[in-house]
């Protein structure tokens, strides 16, 4: 019915303009609006696909992409959309066989060519790397292969240091990782030495957990769930300037996409994971979309690091 169609119409136009105000969540529920008036409206499934790609909520632009092909086999943006978030994924074949039926049906888009181009030197790179690369039942991971005791602290070291352990080693302490913070903020860097221990140690704890914690909350007591920090350094001390440090009275849970986008990536894993050896009950990581070595390499911490 035109009244229905007008309706329809008028949802994905407020919609265009919350996207492209970047405000890709209310986008979405407008697109929603219009697909729930109009089910066989390609453009309006393409649209929702692109807002969840904005998202990073990949999964669900896929299955909205692919709906836009149902509507309309003809329509690009249906295989643009799915393609481009299946690259997202890392499912770079998926992703180049989409973008290669797009690119035939709309062969002047220069948007498109170029992504189809990255997608095809992305697949060129694995296959490069697959060839030289060692079987998994002969890989040796650097944790397994790394001597605490062959990274000796120099002398002219200034900056944090852990506590002696009685062993000829190291501990983490409160005050070390306080004192770590306060480097990081001064955009200064740790020693070796140390931040091979934080990790050893947090790699050590994460893999004995199982893939899911129940976490008790005692009646009276409180319990900080934060979301992505994204190299935020300072916005992750913010957080424990306003709410406190996380200790067994002050427990926290932050629900993974810790790096990648912001400048500061290696200070907040290792910010995070310090608290974890120090506090293993009261600091609790999800992992998110951006705990992946594909994800890394395409938002910057693998560069960072």
């Amino acid at each position: 019915m035109a009244g229905d169609s007008q309706t329809a119409e008028g949802f994905k136009n407020q919609a265009n303009k919350l996207f492209k105000e970047k405000h890709y969540g209310a986008a979405v529920s407008l697109y929603s609006k219009a697909i729930n008036i109009d089910t066989q409206n390609a453009v309006y499934y393409a649209n929702r696909a692109f807002a969840h790609v904005k998202l990073e909520e990949y999964g669900s632009a896929v299955a909205d992409a692919s709906k836009a092909i149902e509507v309309d086999p003809s329509y690009a943006k249906g295989y643009y959309r799915r393609g481009d978030a299946n690259f997202m994924l890392g499912k770079f074949k998926e992703a180049l066989k989409d973008f290669r039926t797009a690119a035939k049906i709309a062969s002047n888009d220069p948007d498109l060519r170029k992504k189809l181009t990255e997608c095809e030197k992305a697949i060129k790179r694995i296959k490069f790397e697959e060839a030289l690369g060692t079987p998994d039942s002969e890989i040796t991971h650097v944790s397994e292969t790394i001597d605490l005791s062959m990274m000796p602290v120099e002398e002219s070291y200034t900056g944090p240091r852990m506590a002696d352990d009685g062993a000829g080693g190291y501990k983490i302490t409160e005050e070390f990782v306080l004192a770590m913070l306060a480097e990081f903020k001064a955009q200064r860097l740790i020693h070796r030495r140390f931040a091979f221990q934080i990790l050893l140690e947090a790699r050590q704890i994460l893999r004995e957990l199982p893939s899911l914690v129940n976490v008790d909350i005692p009646d009276g007591k409180h319990f900080t769930v934060c979301g992505d920090v994204h190299g935020q350094y300072y916005d992750l001390l913010n957080i424990w300037e306003l709410n406190s440090n996380p200790s067994p009275d002050n427990p926290y849970l932050f629900n993974g996409d810790f790096v990648d986008r912001g400048s500061f990536s290696v200070e907040v894993i290792l910010s995070l994971l310090a608290w974890k050896v120090l506090y293993p009950d009261a600091l609790h990581l999800t992992r998110g979309n951006h705990e992946s070595h594909s994800m890394n390499k395409i938002y910057g911490f693998d560069g960072e690091v």
